[in-house]
This record gives structure tokens, sequence and C-alpha cells, in this order.
């Protein structure tokens, strides 16, 4: 799909997007728990649908009812017999990163496998920790399909947090679930802790106890309440796509977003912070979000523990007058795409002037140009177009726009609302 996007004043009242993090994490939580699940405000991105079909494929039952997802479950690994022995986590990395532990908990050989951008992630992650768990594995040197034959036996492990720390999410699950008597999981240079602080909050919702020092040790105890159930849990708010929404709003008229928590352990709610040192005007009232178009001026940020904010902060940046400084570039290469080259690959064609030298990316504001440009099969640089079109010379036209399935598929449309005209082709 391409989307054509016209310069433009916005202004409007949305509902913030669902966070398929939380989602995502919760659809694990209902595959472990014994019993019903119901999921309020459910999302309906590629990647929550990824998770729902992995927990389905795995023993689950869901049903949509008229306000939530029914999920029910007889634990896992379950009783009767697993409903695929290949287990496909569509483009999700979440899900695969999160699933894999967990279906190692079975004595059945599951493989896992993808689609897109996951199939030239490097996942030697797990060739390396998952036979201390007593778990045979076979990669394709690194790279999926994985075939896991399990049980996963907890046990005290020293693991590499640097990568990602949806490593760490999906081993905290399987051992919250199996162990019979305390593990430590011990982890160096973990990245992104506050992932891990939604981690710990759902499983907390769902009874599992899990306590760390520092986020270095990770000490885990045996589940106590196993019995059957129902459990209700209402997905969040997304910070990390509201924050296109926001920044919109700071650079071109007025937006206000419903549903989003402040006091959520999501990383990117960081948005509020940079947005103030921006100069936005910003007014934040218990879960409504209002900004307004502002002189900005540059700012200063290290987006290591939120490395999506990178997109979104981008344009920001490219709105505000003198050289942002944006750090932790290298949390960019594992994503969909390389996300350093393709910001500066989109904002250089816009008429733009950004360079990275060590881990942090300078970012000149500019009045852009219109001009023709790809997502890079990316959700979160199409979004990053989009909302650059706004203070564009011209039009901006997206190829491959149709990426932000990912993560919002209702972007375009949210955008409409806000008074932007956006020309949808399917070419």
């Amino acid at each position: 799909m391409q989307v054509t996007v016209s310069p433009s004043t916005v202004s409007g009242i949305l509902n913030a997007p669902v966070s398929k993090s939380a989602m995502q994490r919760a659809c694990a939580a209902a595959l472990l728990h014994n019993g019903a699940t119901n999921l309020y405000n459910f999302g309906n991105s590629n990647d929550d649908k990824a998770a729902l079909n992995i927990i389905q494929q795995l023993g689950v039952t869901v049903k949509e009812m008229h306000d939530h997802l029914s999920i029910t479950s007889n634990g896992f690994p379950p009783t009767q017999k697993i409903n695929a022995t290949t287990i496909h986590c569509g483009e999700s990395g979440l899900s695969f990163r999160m699933f894999a532990p967990i279906v190692a908990t079975s004595v059945m050989p599951i493989t896992l496998t993808g689609e897109g951008s996951l199939v030239k992630r490097s996942m030697s992650f797990f060739d390396e920790v998952m036979p201390l768990l007593h778990v045979g594995i076979q990669s394709n040197n690194g790279f999926l399909p994985l075939q896991l034959k399990g049980p996963l036996v907890a046990d005290d492990i020293i693991i590499d947090g640097s990568m990602s720390s949806q490593y760490l999410t999906g081993l905290l699950f399987a051992f919250a679930h199996t162990v019979t008597s305390t593990k430590t999981i011990t982890v160096n240079n973990l990245k992104s802790k506050p992932y891990i602080d939604l981690t710990l909050q759902v499983m907390q919702h769902f009874g599992y106890q899990i306590k760390h020092s520092n986020y270095q040790q990770f000490i885990i105890e045996p589940h106590k309440n196993k019995a059957s159930s129902t459990i209700n849990y209402l997905v969040e708010g997304d910070w990390s796509n509201a924050a296109f929404l926001l920044v919109a709003g700071a650079i071109a008229g007025d937006v206000t977003i419903k549903g989003l928590q402040p006091t959520s352990t999501q990383a990117d709610k960081a948005i509020v912070t940079v947005l103030r040192s921006a100069n936005a005007t910003i007014n934040v009232d218990n879960d409504v979000i209002a900004v307004h178009k502002s002189d900005l001026h540059a700012f200063e940020f290290d987006a290591t523990d939120a490395p999506d904010l990178f997109p979104p902060l981008a344009v920001l940046a490219v709105n505000c007058k003198g050289t942002s400084v944006i750090k932790g570039v290298h949390r960019l290469t594992s994503k969909e795409s390389d996300r350093a080259v393709a910001i500066k690959d989109i904002f250089t064609k816009m008429g733009a002037s950004i360079w990275v030298d060590n881990d942090a990316m300078y970012i000149e504001g500019a009045t852009l140009q219109g001009a023709t440009v790809h997502s890079h099969h990316d959700h979160r640089i199409a979004m990053a177009a989009t909302v650059a079109a706004l203070k564009a010379s011209s039009t901006v036209i997206i190829n491959d726009a149709a990426a932000v399935n990912k993560s919002y598929p209702t972007f375009y449309s949210d955008i409409a609302k806000l008074g932007v005209p956006i020309i949808e082709t399917y070419i």
C-alpha cells in the first residue's frame, strides 16, 4: 500500500492505541493460567494476532465477546495434545522470544518459525541458554526456524541482557510457571528495564511473585495459586505508538490522547519528559494528555531503554531549532529495520541533516521538503514519515505504508480524524 500525506494542521481527540507489549504478555499469562482470562481493551495489530494465534496453537480457546476476549486454558503444557507442533510467530520478535522458553517446558518437540524481518534476526541467545536448562535445541545457525525439545528444567543461570530484555521476559514466565524451589536468574547488562517492569506487573496480576535485586538478580519462587479461576485483565494504552500522535500535536496543532496511564511501567512514557524539554506545551490530567503546537528547541535524550522512541523523536528533532542529540543508536539494529539507517534515509530525502557519531544520533532542525520515501518494511518508520509530512513543503508519498499494521492498524484512520488528508493507493 502507498499512502500520500499532505501538509496539515492537526486538531482532535483520540483514544490511545492498545499496548501490544502488554497485550502479548497477557496472552502468555493467559496460556499458563489454569482457568479463564477475560482481556478487556484488547488489541488487533498483527503482533497481537500473532500472540493470540500462538496460544491457540498451544491448546487455548479464544472467543471474541462484545467487549472483551474470553480465553480458556487448562494450563501449559496441556493435558491434551497441543494443536500444532510448528508454531508460527508472524513477524513478532516479542512473541518469539517470550514463547520460546514457555514451549520448551513441554516434552513435545516444537518448532518455532516466523516471517519477514523476524527470520533475519539472530536468536543465538537460545542456542547458548537452552542447553543449560536441559532443553534440546536445533536452529538455523542462530536463526529461525528453531526446534525445542523439553522439558525445561529451571536452574540458577547467568544470562546476557544486552541484546534484548525480551529473552528475560520469556525465561521469567517459564521459570515462574515450573519451579518447585527457589531459582535465580542473574542478568548482566540488562537493557530496557521498564519492559521488565511491565512483565513483572502482568505476572503479578496473574499471581506470580518475582523479586529482583537492582535488575541484576531475579529470584523466582514456586507459584502458589494454581487453582482454576477467572482473571480479568485490562490492557493499557500504548505510549510507544501514542508518541507519534503527541509529536504531531507538538509540531502541527492540537492533539489530545485519552487512555494513557502516567503511572505505566512502559518506557516510552518518557515522551512526556522529552516534549517538555523541547518546550512543547503539554498538559497531563490523569489519563488524558493534551499537546499544543509551540516554538520548539533542541533537546538531548538517552533512548537506550526506550529505543522505540527514536522514530517519533527524530520527527520532533527536525522540527526544533538547533541540533538535537538522541543516544542509544546501538539499540536500533535488531528491529524490523536498521532504524538508524532508515531514519537517516527518509529524513535525508526530505532535506534534513542527520548523522551518527559513536552511539548518538544528531539531528538538525530543518524545513522539510516533500518526497517519496519507503517504510523499510518497518511500522514505526512508516508512522514517522507520516507525521513528518505534516510540516513538509509538499506532499509526502510513503511506499509499503501497510507496515503500520504490525502494531497500529488504525493509524491512518486516526491521523485522518485529526484533519489530515490521507490518500491510500493499493499497488
